[in-house]
């Protein structure tokens, strides 16, 4: 019998043991980093609201109870019972029965109240039917990328169940190694923005964290070929943790299954949606430059069929020696600062991924308050000694201005913005100024992927900042139903109308100016002297972005189609350029320095990444002097190795 065998035996026994005598145990099994218990029992385990809390913190486990198929009842019965339970102001707009692990999944408007106070519904559902009912939330704005990974999950059931026990049995099995150390391999993103990736080692477990592209740079994946990471074989990863679903941490993470790797990717639930969203529309992007994709969709399917979703604050097990928290970082919807616990007290280290230090309209401030952290892994975008951003009042205010500027002019105001993140920023700065009259009521047009995500935003409401989160809970005051808000479907022929239309705004896809519509928007306006670009977000080294930033003013034809073609294969730049700080994802250098200042605990060493060379030495000099700290400012393929 194989260790795990025996835990699992061992385990029902233990658990046998706790329960009064009228409960059975039929089963128990690892799937992924849970326990799933199953009963023929379930109303009586329901009527005892504490025992799987008892349970969990006896064994230090995460329990889930589900019912024996043999015991469930026929949903067209349980089905009526549900709906009797739920209040009718829940908003129920689907249920799906799964036998053959006794779940029902809720689809509501209102997941709180199929809930109840402390579970209290969902108890008393299980109570009546048996089911074990599992909540998710009816999107306010429809979203073809939630609904499409609902529906291929649910399709795909039977082999997650089988990928989650043979990642259970991978997390649980017995440890080999007595030797003790952590060690750190940069595979990307140091002394450069994008690509970030890194291995995290023991003795024992071998993680990935991240696997992203390089802005404005085609084809720099980061070293997965190395010796410290595919170039031992991609069985020799045991998981990949991805913070959030900006392309510069996930746009690879779909050729890992390409290469060959078959394991988890642990991430927040949002972050698993903009993960496929934003990589399909990689693909996207290169078939229409005329680029070879390096995976295809199937691969990005594969990478959401192993995505185990972690909520922020969760204690999980995700390697024999390893546990993974996961803390809101601040930057875009469901971005994580990860928190690695490795050994029995042994060490631990806090990767930053992309970090936003105070709150902004969108998220609440990233966590830095942890039980203990030896080695923290730290973003410096904004780390350069002079890199101070302008606080968010004055970059309204300034933004503002502009708009009006423009609109007096008759002119247009176009935005490239990131689809995730910084355009829902933009979007409730604009609602909350057209509503209060600061500046004139006029069409806002969303192009790209912009109305996608901002329909995943409205997906997970608990992911945003609290008074955001209320108000998308009341339809009539959801901000991102504003009327202003148009959604371009991309056509050639709507753009045109717009650019020969009246004032508006125009946020666009893509935020650097690196592809996607907004360089069919330079092409419409470009040449037009009373419109305005307006940059809000970082524009890295290397993009068309960051050489109009620059000063650039004519702008070669084949980058953005013939629109505006001057007779000289290139399209001469009139529109007036402005550049708006302190809209960034990123903190600025005083945040990320406050991030540390703040930290509890303060770490023992920084390794200062994500930022180009001059940022990540600034800051790593300076966090040195100010704390009396050990600071790095890796290259990449360097190797860390602590105790």
């Amino acid at each position: 019998m194989s260790t795990v065998e025996q835990q699992l035996d061992d385990l029902k026994a233990e658990i046998t043991s706790e329960l009064p005598s009228d409960i059975s145990v039929s089963s128990v099994k690892y799937e992924g980093p849970e326990l799933v218990v199953y009963t023929r029992d379930p109303k009586k385990f329901a009527q005892q609201g504490d025992l799987i809390r008892k349970l969990a913190s006896k064994l230090r486990k995460r329990i889930t109870v589900r019912p024996d198929p043999s015991v469930l009842s026929r949903p067209e019965e349980a089905r009526e019972e549900i709906m009797n339970v739920i209040p009718e102001e829940a908003g129920v707009t689907d249920l799906d029965f799964h036998a053959d692990t006794g779940e029902v999944v809720i689809e509501a408007e209102k997941p709180g109240m199929v809930i109840g106070r402390h579970g209290s519904t969902l108890r008393d559902i299980t109570k009546n039917v048996g089911w074990t009912p599992e909540v998710v939330r009816t999107p306010p704005i429809e979203s073809s990328t939630v609904s499409n990974v609902r529906s291929f999950l649910k399709q795909e059931r039977d082999d997650r169940r089988d990928i989650l026990e043979k990642v259970g049995r991978q997390i649980h099995r017995e440890e080999m190694s007595d030797d003790e150390y952590v060690r750190i391999s940069t595979l990307g993103c140091c002394r450069e923005v994008g690509r970030a990736s890194f291995i995290l080692s023991t003795p024992e477990t071998r993680i990935l964290v991240d696997c992203g592209d390089k802005p404005g740079a085609e084809g720099e994946v980061p070293y997965l070929h190395a010796p410290e990471a595919f170039g031992a074989g991609p069985e020799t990863i045991d998981a990949v943790v991805l913070t959030h679903a900006h392309l510069d941490h996930s746009a690879f993470i779909p050729l890992l299954f390409k290469y060959g790797y078959d394991g988890p990717i642990y991430c927040t639930e949002p972050t698993r949606d903009l993960m496929g969203l934003l990589t399909l529309d990689y693909l996207d992007v290169a078939a229409k430059e005329g680029r070879t994709p390096p995976y295809d969709s199937e691969q990005v399917r594969e990478a959401i069929k192993h995505t185990i979703p972690l909520e922020y604050g969760d204690v999980t097990d995700i390697a024999p020696d390893v546990k993974l928290t996961l803390h809101n970082a601040g930057h875009i919807l469901g971005s994580a600062v990860s928190h690695f616990h490795i050994g029995d007290g042994l060490y631990n280290v806090c990767f930053s991924g992309d970090i936003h230090y105070e709150d902004t309209r969108l998220f609440n401030g990233a966590v830095n308050d942890f039980p203990r952290v030896e080695t923290l892994v730290l973003e410096s975008t904004y780390g350069g000694r002079n890199d101070y951003q302008t606080d968010q009042e004055d970059s309204e205010r300034k933004l503002k201005e502009i708009i009006t500027e423009t609109y007096e002019r008759d002119g247009k105001v176009l935005i490239p913005a990131f689809a995730v993140g910084r355009s829902q920023e933009i979007m409730l700065v604009l609602e909350e100024a057209m509503r209060n009259g600061d500046i004139p009521s006029m069409p806002v047009h969303l192009d790209g992927m912009i109305w996608e995500a901002t329909a995943i935003h409205t997906t997970y409401p608990e992911y945003l900042r609290d008074d955001l989160r209320d108000r998308i809970f009341h339809e009539d005051e959801n901000p991102f139903l504003a009327e202003e808000f148009n959604h371009i479907d991309g056509g050639e022929e709507e753009r045109q109308d717009v650019a020969d239309g009246d004032s508006c705004i125009i946020l666009s896809t893509s935020g650097m100016v690196t592809g996607g519509p907004i360089m069919s928007w330079l092409g419409h306006l470009g040449s037009d002297p009373d419109s305005t670009l307006t940059f809000v977000g970082y524009q890295a080294q290397g993009t068309l972005g960051r050489r109009i930033q620059n000063g650039w003013d004519e702008i070669p034809t084949s980058e953005i189609g013939a629109v505006g073609d001057n007779g000289r294969g290139t399209l001469s730049l009139n529109m007036n350029v402005e550049t708006v700080d302190g809209f960034s994802g990123h903190a600025d250098r005083a945040g990320l320095e406050n991030f540390v200042k703040t930290m509890n605990p303060r770490p023992e060493k920084v390794l200062c990444v994500h930022g180009d060379e001059r940022s990540t030495q600034d800051l790593s000099s300076a966090l040195y002097h100010e704390y009396n700290m050990r600071t790095f400012a890796p290259k990449n393929l360097e190797t860390f190795r602590f105790l």
